[in-house]
């Protein structure tokens, strides 16, 4: 039976508030959350998971106390899955342990879509071990063992962990304050766990086990090595096929396996990891990129500005970066002097600002870089050109007088409404606000966030409120940008500092003569740029539009007698600037046409008898579609009207 709390009292009757209605009482005695709900007729019982009792998430079988605010929890909501994924966990938990002795556990969280559960076993789990794991987890979903809650003193917990040779456990408990915590069981498993959890393992209706990884425990490199074993759960079937094929759809568009394909990117061992090597068609990917934003930003009112690489130690111990971000930070002795390897650009930018007197009429000033940073990720997150250790931002700092401040951060958000509707994105906001570990008064970081907010109303913006996830300087604005799969993707950032300017010691003359403290705004747009490529590669699916393609066209002859008019007209396309290769091989037609939609190119012109008589070309699309036979001039049209409308 599930463990109940005892009360003190015992009462006869309940008032009884459901969102949304009337109170009511009910009689009795006992009374559970779970049974009110069925005396008064809950719709949907039977996907009711957990309630809201008085404010608060709770099981279904929680105990009610004369008096309650009760809203039912169902599966299908964002609180209904997060339970559902945790408790998920939980089962596939029960699975490992039955079918690997000697296994320890760890942890296991409810993650977006899904759920993992960290395990510490004599040899990492493979892929090969998942369909045993599935069998296993559906025996104990068949089995409908309730989730059973218990509350014992820590000690008590510390016991049980111990004679189960739970060291991680224990681990856990000793950090926790409370002297009494919750453990949960279902059949034959017991866990540390606040819960709430559904009521039995039989809610469990559509599951998978999609991976297995490795993972330090605590994130911590020092530590052990553990297996992680990920998985997703969904209120039915129906849910879980979908989720699925989006997911064999990622799979398609995973840019680790796209980039080398389309020969963009690779990354290599003998180089070291984290650090992208660029073909000769990601090259140009990237310069098309750059010198995209260099015009939007010279439209704009940005100066181009570079740093160097080098900057001394001193210079970031001033500006707090040694010693709030340093474990981020690679450092070298030149001379007997230390250097810090700029993993941020703003202090180059706020020393070409001090570079002279700035009066209130010289600003704002809107420095712009295509700045190199280095950053020491740890290896484990490392991944493709998501997560890497030298990357190239976009980065802009914007000095302004604080009466301007509001309007620059709209015009910063202006920016990245326009860019990211050049590239398809939808997007949502949210305000990063101030972390524990960070430098600055309370009533600059006030005023930060402040104006961030008022720049965000003004613009009717919805935003969320990411408590603590602020740069060590100052509030930002994060924006999530929304891919062809919905997925979401962190890429543009709005910081406003008024720290730093402080501690470089910036001003401007203002209009009564004297010095006053500007505000500074750090952003990107794109973000980093490899990270950007890496997201527009699993955007597109590869498949760039005219406009950004590394490669416009291939010219492809049908026999070799068509070679001297393609190379003719090759010229001819090179000196309109169109990006193009060629294919004059004796190969079957059939077979180049392949090869090049493989590489997802997008227009192939053949050239064979007819086009040789008209002089003309005949294009045919990626996606198979054959156009009409037209001029070479008629198809520089079409490609330049193309990248005129960035399609």
């Amino acid at each position: 039976m599930p463990y109940f709390l005892l009360r003190l009292d015992e009462v006869s009757s309940y008032k009884i508030k459901l969102k949304g209605k009337d109170p009511q009482v009910l009689e009795g005695q006992s009374l559970t959350a779970i049974e009110a709900l069925q005396r008064l007729q809950v719709k949907r019982l039977e996907d009711v998971v957990a309630v809201r009792l008085n404010g608060r998430i709770c099981d279904v079988n929680v105990a009610l106390d004369g008096e309650a605010e009760l809203e039912p929890v169902y599966v299908d909501s964002p609180e209904g899955l997060e339970i559902l994924r945790h408790s998920t966990s939980h089962v596939m938990a029960m699975a490992v342990k039955e079918l690997f002795p000697g296994v320890k556990v760890t942890i296991g969280p409810a993650i977006e879509d899904g759920f993992y559960y960290d395990f510490d076993y004599e040899r990492p789990f493979k892929e090969e071990d998942l369909p045993l794991i599935e069998e296993k987890m559906a025996e104990i979903i068949k089995a409908n063992y309730p989730f059973e809650r218990k509350e014992v003193s820590k000690e008590e917990a510390m016991r049980l962990f111990e004679e189960a040779g739970e060291k991680y456990k224990l681990e856990l408990l000793q950090e926790i304050e409370d002297e009494k915590v919750s453990l949960y069981t279902q059949g034959t498993f017991t866990d540390l766990c606040r819960g709430p959890h559904i009521p039995s393992t039989g809610k469990i209706k559509a599951f998978k086990l999609t991976k297995v990884a490795g993972a330090y425990w605590r994130g911590d490199e020092r530590r052990e090595m553990l297996s992680r074993i990920y998985g997703v759960a969904f209120p039915n079937k129906k849910e879980l096929r979908a989720y699925l094929q989006r997911l064999e759809e990622a799979r398609k568009r995973n840019h680790v396996r796209l980039g080398p394909q389309l020969e963009i990117f690779n990354t290599y061992e003998e180089i070291g990891a984290g650090m992208v090597v660029w073909h000769p068609k990601g090259a140009m990917l990237r310069y098309i990129l750059e010198d995209f934003e260099i015009k939007e930003h010279l439209k704009r009112g940005y100066e181009l500005v570079r740093g160097p690489q080098l900057l001394k130690t001193e210079l970031w111990k001033r500006s707090g970066h040694f010693e709030n971000y340093r474990e981020n930070m690679y450092f070298t002795v030149i001379d007997e002097q230390s250097y810090g390897i700029k993993p941020m650009n703003c202090l180059a930018h706020m020393m070409i600002y001090r570079s002279k007197i700035r009066s209130y009429r010289d600003l704002p000033k809107r420095y712009f870089e295509l700045g190199t940073v280095h950053r020491h990720e740890r290896s484990g997150v490392l991944h493709g050109l998501l997560r890497v250790r030298e990357f190239t931002q976009d980065d802009a700092h914007i000095i302004c007088t604080p009466e301007q401040l509001n309007q620059e951060i709209k015009g910063v958000l202006d920016f990245v409404k326009d860019v990211m509707g050049i590239f398809g994105f939808e997007y949502d906001l949210e305000i990063s606000t101030r972390p524990e570990k960070s430098i600055g008064s309370d009533e600059d970081w006030d005023n930060a966030t402040q104006a961030l907010i008022k720049a965000m109303e003004d613009n009717n913006l919805p935003y969320d409120i990411n408590e603590g996830d602020g740069a060590f300087y100052g509030p930002k604005i994060d924006v999530k940008l929304r891919d062809a799969l919905g997925r979401k993707w962190q890429c543009a950032t709005i910081q406003c500092d008024f720290t730093l300017p402080e501690r470089f010691d910036l001003f401007y003359i203002g209009k009564d003569g004297e010095k006053h403290r500007p505000a500074m705004i750090h952003r990107v747009i794109l973000g980093a740029i490899e990270r950007f490529i890496g997201i527009l590669i699993e955007h597109y699916a590869g498949a760039f539009p005219v406009w950004l393609a590394p490669v416009q066209a291939i010219l492809l002859t049908v026999t070799d007698r068509h070679v001297s008019y393609g190379e003719k007209v090759l010229n001819q396309l090179k000196e309109a600037d169109i990006r193009l290769e060629s294919d004059f091989r004796n190969e079957k037609l059939g077979l180049k046409v392949r090869e090049a939609q493989l590489m997802k190119i997008p227009y192939m012109l053949i050239i064979g008898d007819k086009e040789v008589e008209a002089q003309g070309v005949t294009p045919r699309l990626r996606t198979g579609e054959n156009l009409p036979l037209m001029s070479v001039e008629a198809f520089i049209e079409r490609v330049k009207q193309d990248c005129k409308e960035r399609r």
